[in-house]
């Protein structure tokens, strides 16, 4: 996978595609993505009735389709679409259309190196996974959730192993869903299963799973917990694959639990969205001290600064010495780092991106219809129709900008001491 080191860090303003003259030349643009080193942006154009083709830059990709969406670039670069061949769905790549077609596709994933690509497909009115172009031999009655391994190898899915009558409760009670992991179910079955993860080598799945009415465990490659309760959000494993950390609600409150058994001594009102450093050695959680007041809490240490709305997930910086997180308070975003509150508030912000030294953090933001950064709480002076999420150099002395501004797409690449 190329890395940012072979992005091009030349500090320089350079147009890549003219967005006035691509919308004047089709009946419709739909929306645009970027590639992760700026140099290509692309987006579904409709250049008639069910004809679709895939614009890229001032070019299109090879392929006219019935329908295209749900664009994304993987992390090597290459552009896929899910398209509609003869009513028909399935994942063009580059603009070549897998052979194997279904009867709908959603949910594209991709390994870390962006050489596995997968989605959700339904086929005969059933449901399974579909990865690089070959679908799964068996099929389900339902699909949920699904989680890919890094390497793209193995891919895991909350799945419906048998059919529920309608009205059915006694069915239902016994259990009808379970975790397939390359199209093999789990023997053991559940009321539902939520959330399948992969351990960080990859070696091990768990899930949240429903017992009965009332009671929620964790399961780790079908084996599950001894320890039971009322409520349940997502598992996380540790970085070392060993201990697997979950939001639990217990008779005081939720707090975080590993391998069923609490980890941290406060007791929250909602606990969630928990995130371990890049080392492994913090783990911090969006938390509500009491009802209606947001915060993170970073290794059981609540921040004292409290938001009204919601706090989104907490985000560390590479070295794990600082954490930030994006949040509403009173209808308005605004931005946190380690506890303080910017005082800018916006439209709307998206997740802080630190530099790989920790030194400077900048988030996506809009106000009254333009976008624009804020870096280490201070807005930039330029403003853009659109923008995309910042990225910083591998030696955090510059950062990329992709955003369209007077009707073209820009690439830029900023000194960070001019920001």
């Amino acid at each position: 996978m190329p890395g940012k080191e072979s992005f091009n860090w030349t500090a320089e303003k350079r147009p890549i595609a003219d967005i006035g003259q691509l919308r004047d030349r089709y009946e419709d643009v739909h929306e645009f993505v970027v590639s992760p080193d700026g140099e290509r942006i692309a987006a579904p154009a409709v250049r008639g009735q069910d004809e679709f083709v895939i614009s890229s830059n001032d070019d299109v990709v090879e392929g006219v389709f019935e329908k295209a969406w749900h664009l994304k670039f993987t992390p090597d670069g290459s552009l896929t679409a899910l398209v509609r061949l003869d009513d028909e769905w399935t994942v063009a790549v580059e603009g070549k259309a897998w052979e194997e077609r279904f009867e709908f596709a959603w949910n594209t994933k991709f390994s870390k190196d962006g050489s596995h690509i997968a989605i959700q497909v339904k086929k005969d009115n059933e449901y399974s996974l579909a990865v690089n172009g070959k679908s799964w031999e068996r099929t389900f009655f339902s699909c949920r959730e699904y989680a890919l391994s890094s390497d793209g190898e193995k891919a895991a899915a909350a799945v419906q192993v048998e059919a529920l009558p309608e009205g059915d409760i006694f069915k239902f009670l016994d259990g009808t869903w379970s975790i397939a992991v390359n199209e093999v179910p789990w023997e053991k079955k559940y009321l539902n299963v939520y959330a399948p993860v992969f351990s960080p080598d990859d070696s091990h799945v768990a899930a949240e799973v429903r017992l009965d009415i009332c009671d929620y465990s964790v399961a780790r490659d079908s084996e599950t917990w001894k320890e039971k309760f009322s409520c349940l959000w997502e598992p996380v494993f540790r970085p070392d694959a060993q201990g697997i950390i979950v939001p639990a609600k217990t008779p005081g409150g939720w707090t975080l639990v590993e391998n069923g058994r609490p980890v941290w001594d406060g007791r929250y009102v909602q606990l969630w969205r928990q995130r371990f450093s890049p080392d492994g050695r913090r783990l911090a959680a969006v938390v509500a001290p009491d009802f209606g007041r947001w915060t993170v809490a970073v290794d059981d240490v609540p921040w004292k600064t409290t938001l009204s709305d919601l706090i989104l997930p907490p985000v560390f910086s590479p070295e794990g010495s600082k954490v930030a997180a994006t949040g509403k308070h009173n209808d308005r975003w605004r931005i946190l780092v380690d506890g303080d509150i910017w005082k800018e508030e916006f439209d709307m912000a998206w997740d802080p991106v630190f530099s790989p030294d920790g030194n400077f953090v900048a988030a996506r933001v809009e106000k009254s219809g333009r976008y624009t950064f804020a870096v280490n709480g201070r807005l930039m002076k330029q403003e853009y129709e659109r923008l995309w999420d910042p990225v910083f150099s591998p030696g955090s002395d510059r950062m990329l900008i992709r955003g369209i501004s007077d009707g073209k797409y820009y690439r830029q690449v900023v000194p960070v001491s001019e920001l």
